[in-house]
């Protein structure tokens, strides 16, 4: 047995990418934006349609996921991170709260990822791998257009 780590989905249009670039932010956002109102994903779900690792999601969030429905995502037990700024929101589109007291049921809660893929497929597909040097970029300066 070879000790290669987890193989990722990524699926027929991404590339597996490790480094927070402008198509990998880019990539992420469009599925965060993809996720239905009233259910939420996963981090390493998200990676999963992306190409990247969970913790990369996160990160990439944290940095520029305040113009989308960040809410939407937790771990994947259906924990949120920043639960008292989810609720909210979580409420408004019907998720409830688990007995936990952390986050929600995913299996009551979690989006579809068949559909999740289809419905961000279009997106992701607007998208061309940067035919400049990473430098050039928004993100690479720690700077995004959608802050």
């Amino acid at each position: 047995m070879s000790d290669m780590g987890p193989v990722r989905d990524t699926g027929p249009m991404s590339t597996p990418r490790t480094r927070m670039d402008d198509l990998t932010v880019e990539r992420v956002l469009r599925v965060v934006e993809a996720i239905p109102p009233g259910r939420v994903a996963a981090y390493g779900e998200i990676g999963a349609i992306v190409g990247v690792g969970p913790r990369l999601v996160g990160r990439i969030l944290r940095e520029w996921g305040s113009s989308v429905p960040w809410w939407r995502v937790t771990n994947h037990q259906g924990d949120h991170p920043l639960l008292e700024r989810a609720l909210p929101h979580w409420r408004a589109e019907g998720i409830v709260v688990a007995p936990s007291g952390r986050g929600c049921r995913m299996a009551e809660f979690g989006a579809d990822l068949t559909a999740l893929r289809e419905a961000a497929r279009p997106r992701l597909e607007q998208l061309t791998e940067p035919s400049a040097p990473e430098s050039a970029g928004p993100h690479a300066a720690g700077r995004s257009s959608r802050k």
